[in-house]
């Protein structure tokens, strides 16, 4: 894939510095630079509905002050043209997108917006830069977004709030270390760019203004644009030639690409210094948890240069060859035994066993460019405490051992040529969007004439170019990069101790920053506060909002999908709705034999692969066999299988074939849109394996066989993961929130944390005394599952190309799933218990010692249902509240009381709720939730035109990304006619109902499905927070209305595979006269 030659091309003030075309997808790279100021502009042509933007900025820091972090906050803030907080967002919201979004990684913060068609990008554009490059970086803004201390003393503010969540966590504290132990003194990759809290006690808004006056500068600004625009390339010069340029030139930035002194963040500065490591260092660091029986390694390397592409893409492979699977070398050491030491998934390009309600713990490898050279680092979760000291050696001499006894080159050849299928499927869904983050590595590191961005992009024939490589190429690569340098091990201990004592100085730091306010102090504070608040709440000039006009919806390209569903030969079953385009598809499906005994149903888009998927009613398992649905989805793909043919295959030999026959295979519940009381298997293969992925399906549902040392091995893995999930605050509540409102019907509710704390120890302890009897009720399971009345299957690909898509069920299913009633859909809403079903009074309060902010749920009766006649209507208020920089995010998060405030919509059960996510005051961010909605319905809180105007075009950006791929397009279709009973394409159809919602019918959809949530007789809380805030926040729930349960998790120490002594102790809240 070489470069095009340049030829001197130029667009205005723009040189073309290098256009690549490549060989394997029809996507055109170019990179652009302004010889006048310097700014950057690349763009990767395709063809998609969505198109996408990331704006990048080198940010180098030297401290931990977080001005990186803050800057990315603050440019929401309001710009030089454009001086009113959130306008950005309100403009968005109206050119057909869902907001913008920032992050802020180590060396750069990237802006990103995506919007469905080209129309409402161009138009943002300019006024996006004016926000980057020319924020207002008021006082006001930072004391509400970055930090400011309340009334009472307490500290607060987004950006705090956000760290107070995360820098005691086990990740940050291990990170911001390996951090300093793998740089040296004066890298600015030393630096923690969040912000410590400690630091952004001490920030100034002026700090922030000289760092954004030295980074924030055309030269260290690159506009990657991905997606179809009308006039092309052009199209994109033209916005920034005549809108943007002469902003940068009235400015004084058109100094060229190097003004003088300029130096470019990492690459110039002494940050490029990175020798390799002069000794192996080893040490240890504490985090804050009670339960003490697990912690985390890592360990780190000095890895190879950033323009190293194919030594770089060898070491991703050798990390997937090490760890991605079962019948990978580590794995087989450490995991795949009875007491491992650790559990493995690789995260690049691999299959996992997707679940819904539990995560598995973890060993990767992973690669991080810097300026110099990178770093190669493993990370290693939930290893025993016993294990700690020792596993750095145990590592080592593994990959000693790799070394000496060679590669399995078959394998290796197997893991590229699935590595290829998983990169050009990628490729087919997300077209250049996959290669975002090689052109970010590429504006920050790469070569000044683009030399490196055409190379970076040639994935595929790297692929090509390892498939020569020999053993000893990579055994030599292993010996280089993991066995002969130094490297650096971090080990991470749980500590009790450290809980307490955290707990107690900032009990002590806020005693004592109140005393030293005093009460006039305080009171200056809270006025200071009420001040920047009210600076924020200056209107938009509504002439602004409309002057940005809001697109045709007919200006979207929506996928065209072909869909058949055949419900099955059965007179008793019917067909829940007619698809109409699939002429050429009822064709060809219907001259390919008789008809089914049972459900399939047929999408066919335009793509080179076919996936198959097989949904299973999970309606009549007994109860008391829901708990086991957790490990009989993680142990699906590694049980021995006796196969049709009557082959046997070892669990090894069943994921070394399917690697060998896939693209990617998982299990879970559901879909990402509900419906977590069917079990799912997926199988994504080329079209010419379409059988091969059926004869798969066929063989894990009726041929795995359930071996008692596999299972357990399982169970294990299971059981030696629940210390990390019971660390975090949002799981934790989302157990306690699923075990109020759910029955034992649930298996959702079966699966989340709280209920596998109790079971997987137990099931471990019967499988080991009564292995007979465990087997049985899987097998047990495997027979309700099978019920041919609650089956489904599923085609969603390229049908057309598929010389037998109907018969070839029929070879391997007639046999066994016999005519029969076909049962209906189950949802959510059949599970709900008592509570559930009319939620009222009830709080419950958890008290959970590695968390510092509150994560806070509420649930009331709501909408049930797939085509209610308010649903348009609660669908627009819901995104009305929900919208970047609209009521929720205002009066919320711009408060600095939580960094995540929205209204939940769940039609499949039939609950409204209202969330907070590290909430540093739930109690009044609850208070200002309901004063919002109280408002809007009672008219003291206007109801912008604007705002219905922005919710709806953002639903249009919403429905556009949910089928912006060949493979979400046909799922769609699927889920809307056989699991909702919809039409096809009713998302799309329902657009023209959310244009004639008015004012009214969302005043009318507020009243009666959101003012419910903030009224205990008509609703639940569940709450997970810090010990040292569980008694005030049971009293202020007392005090509106709520009767209180405190509950604490309790975690036996000792926990390593006993009988679990954990267990939820609680107690009823009865001290209801305690005020705040």
């Amino acid at each position: 894939m070489p470069s095009v030659q340049t030829n001197g091309e130029n667009f205005g003030n723009f040189d073309l510095i290098t256009r690549t075309k490549l060989d394997y997808a029809d996507i055109l790279v170019s990179k652009w630079k302004s010889r006048v100021t310097g700014l950057s502009i690349v763009h990767l042509d395709y063809d998609a509905p969505l198109v996408n933007g990331y704006f990048v900025v080198g940010t180098e820091i030297f401290n931990d002050s977080g001005c990186p972090h803050t800057l990315e906050h603050l440019v929401f803030m309001g710009s030089e043209k454009y001086p009113y907080k959130g306008i950005i967002d309100h403009l968005a919201n109206r050119g057909f997108s869902n907001g913008t979004n920032a992050w802020t990684d180590n060396d750069h913060t990237a802006y990103t917006v995506s919007t469905a068609g080209e129309q409402g990008f161009l138009q943002l554009l300019p006024i996006y830069v004016d926000h980057i490059l020319y924020p207002t970086l008021t006082n006001a803004g930072f004391v509400t977004e970055v930090h400011h201390i309340n009334g009472k003393g307490e500290n607060s503010g987004v950006v705090y709030s956000e760290m107070q969540g995360r820098e005691n966590t086990s990740g940050d504290i291990m990170a911001l270390q390996m951090q300093r132990l793998t740089f040296p003194e004066g890298s600015a990759y030393r630096s923690e760019t969040g912000g410590l809290m400690q630091a952004l006690r001490k920030l100034t808004v002026e700090q922030i203004r000289e760092y954004h006056h030295s980074y924030y500068v055309p030269q260290n600004f690159t506009l990657i644009v991905a997606g179809k625009l009308a006039s092309g390339t052009q199209s994109l010069l033209n916005v920034v030639q005549t809108q943007v340029e002469p902003s940068l030139i009235a400015h004084g930035q058109n100094q060229g690409p190097r003004p003088a002194g300029w130096k470019k963040p990492f690459v110039e500065t002494p940050s490029a210094n990175r020798p390799a490591f002069s000794e192996t260092i080893k040490e240890t660091v504490e985090f804050p948890e009670k339960d003490e029986s697990v912690g985390e390694i890592q360990v780190s390397w000095v890895g190879p240069p950033p323009n190293a592409f194919l030594e770089t893409k060898a070491i991703d492979m050798l990390g997937i060859y090490l760890t991605s699977s079962s019948a990978s070398p580590l794995n087989k050491e450490f995991v795949e035994i009875e007491s491992p030491l650790w559990q493995v998934t690789f995260e690049s390009y691999q299959s996992k066993v997707l679940l819904n309600y539990i995560t598995s713990t973890y060993i990767y490898f992973e690669e991080r460019e810097a300026a110099t050279r990178g770093s190669l680092n493993v990370y290693i979760g939930s290893v025993p405490t016993e294990h700690l000291d020792t596993f750095d050696e145990k590592l080592r001499c593994s990959l000693q051992r790799v070394v000496k006894e060679g590669v399995d080159m078959d394998r290796m050849a197997m893991l590229i040529d699935r590595d290829e299928r998983q990169l050009r499927s990628k490729v087919e869904s997300s077209k250049g969007d996959t290669f975002s983050g090689n052109v970010i590595t590429d504006a920050l590191y790469g070569a000044e004439n683009g030399a490196d961005l055409g190379p970076s992009l040639e994935e595929i024939p790297r692929l090509g170019e390892l498939r020569k490589w020999t053993n000893e190429d990579w055994v030599n690569l292993l010996d280089k990069y993991y066995i002969k340098p130094h490297r650096v091990v971090l080990i991470g201990k749980p500590s009790a101790a450290m809980v307490q004592r955290l707990e107690e100085e900032e009990k002590a730091r806020i005693s004592k920053q109140q005393e030293a306010l005093g009460e006039s102090g305080l009171k200056k504070a809270e006025e200071e506060l009420e001040a920047a608040k009210k600076e924020h709440e200056k209107e938009i000039p509504t002439e602004i909002l409309k002057s940005f006009p809001v697109p045709d919806v007919k200006s979207i390209v929506w996928i065209p999908v072909q869909s058949l569903q055949e419900v099955g030969s059965s007179t008793e079953r019917k067909k829940t709705v007619d698809p109409t385009t699939n002429n050429s598809l009822a064709r060809h499906i219907e001259a390919d034999g008789s008809s089914l005994p049972f459900f399939v149903a047929y999408d066919h888009v335009k793509s080179d692969f076919v996936c198959v998927h097989a949904y299973f009613s999970l309606a009549n398992l007994p109860n008391h066999l829901r708990p086991h649905v957790t490990v009989y989805l993680s142990s699906l793909f590694s049980l021995p299988v006796t196969r049709s043919t009557g082959e046997h295959l070892s669990h090894e030999e069943v994921v070394n074939k399917l690697d060998n026959d896939t693209v990617q295979y998982d299990a879970g519940l559901g879909m990402s849109s509900g419906f977590s009381e069917i079990l799912r298997i997926s199988i994504k293969v080329e079209n010419a394996k379409y059988e091969t992925a059926i004869a798969w399906l066929k063989d894990l549902v009726y041929g795995i066989q359930f071996d008692k040392d596999r299972l357990q091995v399982t169970i294990a893995k299971l059981q030696q993961s629940l210390p990390e999930m019971k660390r975090d605050g949002n799981t934790v509540m989302s157990s306690v929130a699923a075990n109020l409102l759910y029955d034992e019907s649930s298996t959702s509710r079966a699966g989340a944390v709280l209920t596998q704390m109790e079971f997987i120890p137990e099931i471990s302890k019967r499988l080991q005394e009564s292995p007979e009897a465990v087997i049985a009720e899987f097998e047990e399971i495997r027979k309700h599952i099978t019920e041919p009345s609650g089956v489904r299957f599923s085609v969603t690909g390229n049908v057309l190309d598929l010389k037998e898509p109907r018969s070839t069920w029929g070879k391997h299913f007639k046999q066994h799933l016999k005519e029969s009633s076909l049962a209906p859909v189950p949802v959510a809403a059949d599970t709900l218990s008592k509570i559930g079903k009319k939620p009222a009074k009830k709080a419950i309060i958890v008290s959970l010692p590695t968390v510092e902010s509150s994560f806070v749920s509420y649930h009331a009766k709501g909408l049930q249902g797939f085509t209610h006649k308010d649903y348009p209507a609660l669908r627009v208020a819901a995104e009305i509240l929900n919208a970047t920089e609209s009521y929720l995010w205002r009066y919320i998060r711009g408060s600095g009381l939580a960094y995540g405030a929205y209204v939940t919509l769940d039609l499949e059960a039939g609950l409204s709720g209202f969330s907070l996510y590290r909430s540093s005051n739930s109690t009044e961010a609850f208070k200002q939730a309901k004063d919002v909605i109280h408002g809007l319905v009672h008219g003291t809180i206007t109801l912008d035109e604007t705002a219905l105007d922005a919710a709806k075009s953002s639903i249009v950006y919403s429905v556009a990304k949910g089928v912006s791929t060949p493979g979400r397009a046909a799922l769609v279709s699927f889920s809307n006619q056989a699991l909702k009973g919809v039409s096809q394409n009713y998302n799309i159809e329902i657009l023209e109902k959310y244009q004639a919602v008015t004012k009214e019918d969302v005043i009318y959809a507020l009243r009666e499905y959101y003012l419910p949530v903030f009224d205990p007789s008509s609703s639940v809380a569940v709450v997970v927070t810090a010990p040292s805030k569980a008694k005030e926040l049971g009293d202020d729930l007392t005090m509106a209305g709520y009767e209180v349960e405190q509950r604490t998790l309790h975690i036996d120490p000792d926990e390593e595979g006993e009988e679990s002594d954990s267990q939820m102790d609680t107690d009823e809240d009865d001290e209801s006269d305690d005020g705040r």
